[in-house]
């Protein structure tokens, strides 16, 4: 008879076992069924920075039985059937990053591995993997509820523009059939949502939440508002007090799907709206049409109090991999000895889709439960002394929030530090500060550093944390996103001026030197091809690097990810909230000029930094001037280098893509098909032997 385990089973590492993932082990638990299959695109790890792992700790902690489908096989419904019907609903992710995120670069190359899978290998999980989820779930067990969620979901709950099909589709909600999305962080949700499932509610019952989107039926959406003969200001009326009367909350209509799809400024009007209601204390019900069907989401679920924070993250994680795994996860690999202190950013850059997910007010953890975690990490005999990160989304806004809560439940503003910090927010470093000094005194730590992002326009407002920033937390590198020098760029992005990165440096290089580290150094990132950059602009950003003597070693291509304003901006050529026109980027060659701009320095880029400055009109930038970018004449290593890339796209080993299973190819990357045998350089030819041709 197999062993019968229970729970919590508690042991020296202060952890309960990880979810079941098999039948066996479910069975060893001594359960018939689970009460919730998890189905998630990542591998399963059970530590806090993974959305699987605190899902399942606070459904367990609310007594439900989890099981964990991670990257079941999608072709086929069975290993949804593994654990047989779960008695309350299946709850699905894409994972911790957007599927096509994940599988593919800015460029639409897929990628060569896969952070979040074993061994980093790729093709484990599908494209847009909600739908084939979500698909499954339902063949599998008909009637049973499906409920998406993660970060795929939360931002294509609207009607949105999708970078990889150029093209605006439409809720994810109508394709993956799901029964209800549940968008943002989701601890409160989900459990309330399993208590409410439990007690015999059904998933209408759950329309109140905030936090939620729905789809409503062809006869639901017809009493919500009538489309007769009436007047476009009578049916708006109509539309928002049948929302409310619904919802509970007050309502806005969104421009319909069909008019985002057709109209660029249909697109930017609802994009202007969805972000002007992201705060959760006055943002509204929206309510879009999709054809004769309406797409309701209902405001932003509240932010966590301290201790609701410091409950979730006191919960037995085992912060390991599931033991069935017998590679190594890069992701986990990165963040197994990392802190997390707070959520939350209200920064409002228009590229990131932090503040759309997590929200912009700060949500922090208590110096006695970060304390708790950290005696926990120095208690593990696999614990090397060394926490590689404390901090969270921007690790310099914990315990910063704004110091009028009158003001800020009436708050639109997008960001809190642009164009200029707020008067009203609290940027007391002291909290800060003071967690720092108390992790890195812990006996059994030895070194703690900072290696989540910091925003450089705080910290220049507390020389005190720079001076601990520099003397005990940096391991001779501190990661920071100046992210462009151009003024005009910058100011779409929601950043500071490129001045206040080289207060920052200044202030960095300072403090290093008084701390005895003199050869500290600051790694700066920054994008291409954003919005608003063309060639003159990277062409300032690399005089800039040049005459400052930076040479990054990765260029970031902006990716235009579903509901970010600068995707907008990208799709429509209009910044949303001023309205003003944006030129773009948009052709695969600007975007390959724009990332050689960025590395001029090296030799094998030389011809596209060429033609760049050529078709910018900078020739006096070729040479051997002090700010020439490049040399007159191309180097061996240009040239070399021009030469292999030519006969590697001879030899079709240029790219590589992704099988589709939906064709029965099998799982995984495809191979390189072979160039057929006796063929010349004219591959139309039937032979290599050419015409002879009469003299």
């Amino acid at each position: 008879m197999k062993p019968r385990l229970s729970l919590p089973m508690w042991h020296e590492r202060h952890a309960a076992p990880p979810a079941p993932m098999s039948a066996e082990e479910m069975r060893a638990r001594g359960w018939d069924a689970v009460d919730v299959v998890f189905v998630t695109g990542d591998a399963y790890i059970d530590h806090p920075s993974f959305a699987m792992a605190i899902l399942h700790r606070v459904l367990e902690a609310a007594g439900f039985r989890v099981g964990m489908l991670s990257q079941p096989d999608w072709r086929t419904c069975e290993p949804w059937r593994i654990f047989g019907k779960p008695r309350l609903f299946y709850a699905v992710s894409a994972g911790n990053m957007d599927s096509l995120i994940n599988h593919y670069t800015a460029n639409k190359k897929v990628r060569n591995d896969d952070a979040y899978s074993p061994g980093g290998r790729i093709g484990l999980r599908p494209d847009r993997a909600t739908l084939p989820y979500c698909h499954r779930a339902r063949e599998a067990f008909p009637g049973v509820p499906i409920i998406a969620g993660g970060v795929e979901a939360s931002l294509r709950r609207l009607a949105h523009y999708d970078y990889w099909s150029d093209t605006v589709r439409r809720s994810i909600l109508l394709d993956t059939k799901a029964d209800l999305l549940v968008y943002g962080m989701g601890e409160q949700n989900i459990v309330e949502i399993a208590r409410r499932l439990a007690t015999g509610k059904t998933v209408k019952d759950l329309r109140d939440l905030r936090g939620v989107a729905y789809a409503l039926g062809a006869r639901e959406s017809a009493d919500l508002v009538s489309r007769d003969a009436e007047s476009s200001e009578r049916s708006a009326l109509r539309s928002e007090d049948s929302a409310s009367r619904l919802t509970g909350f007050k309502s806005i209509e969104l421009p319909s799907f069909e008019a985002v799809r057709d109209d660029k400024k249909a697109f930017v009007e609802a994009t202007r709206l969805i972000h002007l209601n992201t705060n959760p204390f006055n943002a509204a019900t929206l309510v879009q049409f999709h054809e004769r069907q309406a797409i309701v989401a209902t405001p932003p679920a509240f932010p966590l109090p301290a201790e609701e924070m410091d409950r979730i993250y006191d919960l037995p994680y085992t912060r390991r991999p599931h033991p069935s795994y017998k590679e190594p996860i890069p992701a986990h690999e990165m963040i197994k000895d990392s802190v997390t202190i707070m959520r939350g950013c209200f920064g409002g850059c228009t590229f990131c889709s932090i503040t759309a997910h997590q929200g912009r007010i700060i949500q922090s953890r208590s110096p006695d439960s970060i304390q708790r975690e950290v005696n926990k990490l120095a208690a593990d005999p696999d614990f090397k002394g060394v926490i590689s990160d404390i901090g969270g989304p921007t690790a310099n806004m914990y315990q910063m929030r704004c110091t009028r809560p009158e003001v800020e439940v009436k708050c639109k503003r997008l960001s809190c530090v642009h164009p200029t910090v707020c008067k009203l927010l609290g940027t007391d470093h002291g909290p800060t500060i003071g967690l720092m000094k108390r992790v890195r005194e812990t006996p059994g730590i030895s070194k703690v550093f900072v290696s989540s992002g910091i925003r450089m326009d705080l910290a220049q407002l507390s020389p005190e944390y720079v001076k601990e920033l520099a003397t005990h937390h940096v391991g001779g590198r501190l990661k920071v996103a100046p992210e462009h020098a151009a003024p005009g760029v910058l100011e779409l992005m929601k950043k500071p001026s490129i001045a206040n990165f080289d207060v920052f440096a200044d202030q960095f290089a300072e403090a290093s030197k008084k701390a005895g580290k003199p050869k500290q150094f600051l790694v700066p990132y920054f994008i291409a091809s954003h919005p608003g950059s063309e060639l003159s602009e990277m062409i300032d950003l690399a005089i800039y690097l040049k005459r400052n003597g930076y040479q990054p070693d990765q260029v970031q291509d902006f990716i235009p990810a579903p509901f970010d304003i600068a995707t907008c901006m990208w799709y429509a050529g209009v910044d949303p909230i001023s309205g003003k026109e944006v030129k773009v980027a948009r052709h695969l060659r600007d975007r390959k000029l724009q990332r050689a701009l960025m590395q001029f320095f090296k030799p094998e880029n030389w011809f596209e930094v060429r033609d760049a400055l050529r078709e910018a009109e900078r020739n006096d930038l070729i040479g051997n001037g002090c700010d020439c970018l490049i040399p007159a004449n191309p180097p061996k290593q240009a040239i070399e280098a021009r030469r292999q890339r030519a006969n590697a796209a001879a030899r079709h080993d240029y790219t590589h893509s992704v099988a589709n299973p939906g064709q029965g190819e099998p799982a995984g990357e495809r191979e390189t098909p072979p160039l057929a045998a006796n063929r010349g350089y004219r591959p139309h030819r039937k032979s290599q032997q050419r015409k002879r041709q009469p003299r």
